[in-house]
């Protein structure tokens, strides 16, 4: 797709979160390829999170599907794409169009997701096609339904920096969307009277921006939100005229929202009654005011309400559809949005239309010419799975995503898919713990091959452009799924020669019959034709023909796509959570780490990202773990009835008690026991169908370990006998973490572990008995094979100087020796662990900058360039300043005292 004699620069869109970054892919004439942010593209203007800025280390093709296969053995396209087709249409034909079903995923782009809908809904005449967007922002969308009668984010980004308050409700920003995160920080730095409140149960990263932080207890959202509602009312803070002509509902909302009162709503969310006042006065006070939410908010059983107890505070007080004001919702993948807009929910019909809608039901089916239009909403993520499992779906298609790892209760989701009759996955890698169950494997075109459109959180479509060429016998998702519906019948209405076709239908859906009465309407993109497609620059709809473009935000002035063109209030009530039983005491929550990404298919082949966390850990209050004996760095299992983790135990006064926080990223190709999509429940939110994964009853017990090792290896080994591991990419090889429950020959673990270049290889060792140590060094002349660390307690060894020693000739036996030390040398520093992952920047680093002057984050930036580059790190600077600051105090007040 280059010219290989010279560089080629192509403006595309980062694949990762709901921001919608630009990017510049630059290939250069030997092929390398070079990876900045856009500084033209209006989501980011030029800036990357560290996700972004090491794209270019995700491109390699060692793990990928590069071959379409039919039990695990090679096949070609035709064979594969005539069984699927043969094995659908006879499940149809036995079993009824609700007898499959597809699963596909907001990493997929807009054209994918259209071509997947179509087929499903209006040519098999099933609704059962979801998405794995279900997980994180269904609730979203069932409120916007709701309140304002369409899917609608009336907001911008550009908002967020002209607004006076912006509220971010579980939410951690600065780690989930940097980019984000960057520009309120940057606003925040220019405007003095922003101010930022946090509202989380957990004491994140974001929290080090905040003027507030409300620690709330899991799910008391409501509360606090009908609380303001009812404080803005009592405070004389409401905007009755917009109220009167542009809502309905509001008498009953506030009915339901019940008096102020400040010790029941303390009681309610666990919060003092004097911060809740706090924050209701900022509220009252701040007329642009923007309420950020996420999966804090969404991922709950009662998510629906929360978005619209959040909505109603500013339905209330007219703040929406105006700069600087509003609701609005983050959302958690690349395409959410688009998959949002091609209706590739079970609920939902394409172009925002509603299934239970007749009207839009023919509509949809009259422009498709479709013979058989699917008539109720299909089954929902967690319930798919469950008909999968119950043997009610028979044949599945599973594309872009990895739900036996993702979903909640995952061991079942596992169960079902071994057990159902006919999987067919579409991924771009082998190492994906789903592909194991797949009857036949399509390999789809990844990042930086594919071609298409995807929309961010402010409803911007960007073009996600190739600069790569397909591998193997790779193809995009649109183009099989085609294939699948012309060997089902349906060859003229698929018949689409690349994706500007496909587009340029979609466009046309959306404006088809629609005169402003539906929200989402991008016919002025339908005739862009091949080359107006290839050249689209970044836009926001809607963008309809005809009309002259406008202020993109909705609902300064009514205009709801209600039957009245009026928004709702919803009246909601704040129910008490789950109570948690004396078996399973604590609660736990589950999200994302900075570095990683889903379920680290992509982000986990690069070192850089590995080494900010390269293990599964669980975030756990001091007085919880002493309450079970447990001490930071050992092995805690957190277990639910449905399934159980064994994780490293980090013990921090950022997590609240009584909670337990466990991210989920890793899986079965990365640790032993991480899964902890294992242990959620699948309880879901009964309007959404969106699972509550941030409130599971758990019990936490400390794991007896034997002994504890550190290792880094130059070889990925081929299987890791040990109670507990975790392995990681480490520069030039591998890094793993070990533990064991029963005593063994050390000796022997490293050995095998060491791969066959262990048996030629020199190996040094030391061993400490009455202090439990042990340690092992393989050697291959000058050049490190692997190194062991064993202890009775978890190893302490500098990781980041250990990892380094692969990449480190040792040239005399000093040097080798040197390695069984467990330390770096005087002349190497220890860096300690990884706050900044751009320059590969430690805290003991940052420590000794401090030490030396150092006393903010711009000042460590100067000195070691930590922070300068993508800006991920800056609240942990911020936070690890803070915190050596308060320490310094203590010392000092300690020598006063004494």
């Amino acid at each position: 797709m280059t010219d290989p004699a010279q560089a080629s620069t192509i403006k595309t869109t980062c694949p990762y979160c709901g921001v919608g970054c630009g990017v510049l892919a630059t290939t250069a004439a030997d092929g390398s390829v070079s990876v900045k942010g856009d500084p033209e593209h209006p989501a980011n203007f030029g800036r990357l999170c560290s996700k972004g800025s090491a794209l270019a280390e995700t491109l390699s093709l060692d793990d990928r599907l590069l071959y379409p296969q039919i039990n695990g053995k090679r096949e070609s396209w035709d064979t594969a794409l005539d069984l699927v087709a043969d094995r659908f249409a006879q499940t149809i034909a036995e079993h009824g169009p609700d007898s499959v079903a597809f699963y596909v995923s907001g990493q997929i782009l807009t054209e994918d997701y259209y071509v997947a809908n179509k087929l499903m809904k209006g040519f098999i005449g099933s609704a059962n096609i979801d998405t794995n967007s279900r997980l994180c922002m269904a609730s979203s969308v069932a409120g916007h339904r709701r309140a304002f009668g369409s899917d609608t984010v009336p907001g911008t980004y550009e908002d967020l920096e002209k607004a006076d308050l912006v509220v971010l409700v579980g939410s951690n920003l600065a780690w989930c969307h940097p980019v984000i995160f960057q520009r309120i920080e940057a606003a925040k730095a220019t405007n003095p009277a922003l101010r930022v409140v946090v509202i989380d149960p957990r004491r994140t990263a974001t929290c080090e921006l905040a003027d507030l932080h409300l620690g709330l207890k899991p799910d008391t959202d409501v509360a606090l939100f009908n609380g303001l509602l009812a404080y803005l009312a009592e405070a004389d803070c409401l905007d009755q005229s917009y109220i009167d002509q542009y809502t309905n509902g509001f008498d009953g909302a506030l009915a339901k929202a019940g008096p102020v009162d400040m010790a029941k709503i303390a009681g309610q969310t666990g919060l003092s009654a004097q911060d809740i006042a706090l924050f209701y006065t900022m509220v009252a006070r701040t007329e642009k005011t923007v309420t950020v939410y996420s999966q804090g908010v969404n991922q709950s059983v009662v998510g629906t309400d929360k978005v619209n107890a959040i909505i109603n505070t500013h339905l209330a007080t007219g703040r929406i559809g105006r700069a600087g004001m509003g609701p609005f919702s983050i959302t958690g993948q690349p395409n959410a949005m688009g998959g949002r807009e091609v209706g590739g929910l079970a609920n939902m019909l394409a172009a925002h239309m509603a299934i239970e809608n007749p009207d839009h039901r023919e509509l949809v089916q009259s422009f498709w010419q479709s013979p058989s239009m699917a008539t109720r909403q299909g089954l929902k993520a967690v319930d798919m799975f469950r008909a999968v499992g119950e043997g009610r779906i028979k044949a599945i298609w599973i594309m872009a995503t990895n739900p036996v790892d993702s979903l909640p209760d995952a061991d079942d989701v596992a169960m079902a898919l071994k057990a159902c009759p006919f999987v067919v996955v579409s991924d771009v890698s082998t190492a994906v713990d789903t592909l194991a169950y797949a009857d036949v494997a399509l390999p789809g075109a990844a990042w930086g091959e594919k071609d298409g459109t995807v929309t961010n959180s402010e409803r911007r479509i960007s073009r996600q452009r190739g600069f790569l060429d397909l591998p193997g016998e790779t193809r995009p998702d649109w183009w099989a799924l085609c294939e699948v519906a012309k060997r089902m019948g349906f060859a003229e209405r698929f018949d689409y020669a690349d994706a500007s076709e496909i587009f340029a239908e979609h466009a046309s859906l959306s404006a088809h019959d629609n005169d402003g009465q539906r929200d989402f309407d991008i016919g002025g993109l339908a005739d862009l034709g091949r080359s107006g497609y290839q050249d689209l620059d970044p836009v926001q709809w809607p963008v309809r023909a005809g009309q002259p473009r406008r202020d993109s935000r909705f609902f300064a002035g009514g205009g709801y796509f209600t039957p009245d063109r009026k928004a709702n209030f919803i009246a909601v009530e704040a129910v008490a959570p789950r109570k948690r039983e004396r078996t399973y005491p604590f609660v736990l929550n589950t999200g994302r780490v900075r570095d990683h990404w889903h379920t680290m298919t992509r982000t986990g082949k690069t070192a850089r990202l590995s080494a900010h966390m390269a293990e599964p850990y669980a975030e756990i209050h001091p007085d919880d773990a002493a309450s079970i004996g447990l001490a930071d760095a050992e092995l805690v299992e957190v277990k639910s009835p449905h399934g159980r983790v064994v994780v490293r135990a980090l013990v921090s006064d950022k997590a609240q008690k009584g909670s337990v926080f466990v991210p989920l990223h890793w899986t079965d190709q990365f640790a032993s026991t991480g899964r902890v999509d294992a242990v959620v429940a699948p309880e879901t939110d009964p309007v959404s169908g969106q699972p509550g994964s941030k409130f599971t009853p758990v019990a936490l017990s400390r794991v007896s370990s034997s002994w504890y090792g550190f290792a880094i290896l130059r070889d990925k080994p081929n299987s890791i006998l040990s109670d507990y591991w975790a392995l990681a990419p480490a520069p030039g090889g591998w890094r793993l973490e070990l533990a064991g429950l029963e005593s063994t020959d050390l000796q022997h673990l490293a050995q095998e572990l060491g791969g066959s270049a262990a048996s030629e290889a020199q190996i040094l060792s030391y061993e400490d008995s009455a202090g439990g140590t042990s340690r092992f060094a393989i050697w291959d002349g000058v050049h490190l094979v692997a190194a062991f660390f064993f202890a009775a307690q978890p190893v302490e060894v500098s990781r980041q100087w250990a990892a380094s020693l692969l990449e480190t000739p040792a040239m005399t036996g000093v040097d080798r020796y040197r390695v069984l030390a467990g330390r770096p040398p005087a002349d190497r520093p220890d860096p300690g662990a990884i706050v900044c992952s751009c320059f590969q920047i430690g805290a003991n680093q940052i420590a000794d900058a401090a030490k030396g002057g150092a006393d903010s984050v711009e000042a460590i930036g100067k000195v070691l360039k930590a922070g300068t580059n993508c800006g991920s790190c800056r609240s942990e600077i911020k936070s690890l300043l803070g915190a050596l600051n308060e320490k310094e105090t203590a010392n000092v007040d300690i020598a006063k005292a004494g």
